[in-house]
């Protein structure tokens, strides 16, 4: 899977069920190569002044499914 199909997908926290956004960007282990964390722009449709620039870094292992057009992560 490459990155901008990744970036196509809805990002879902599923502890509140609302859309946190879209991946903007990824943090990589230099040493592995393992994807550490995704980095989450806010959804633009309900962004406010308020909160822009506060994008959301969902840890790798806080994502519980990764489908067709949605990544699911639990978030607290």
């Amino acid at each position: 899977m490459r990155l901008s199909d990744l970036q196509s997908k809805d990002i879902v926290n599923t502890t509140d069920g609302r859309n946190i956004g879209n991946i903007i960007d990824v943090k990589i282990d230099e040493k592995t190569g393992a994807i550490l964390s995704l980095v989450v722009e806010p959804n633009k449709k309900v962004m406010s002044f308020m909160n822009r620039g506060m994008d959301t870094e969902v840890a790798w292992n806080n994502i519980e499914r990764i489908g067709e057009d949605v990544i699911l992560v639990r978030l607290h």
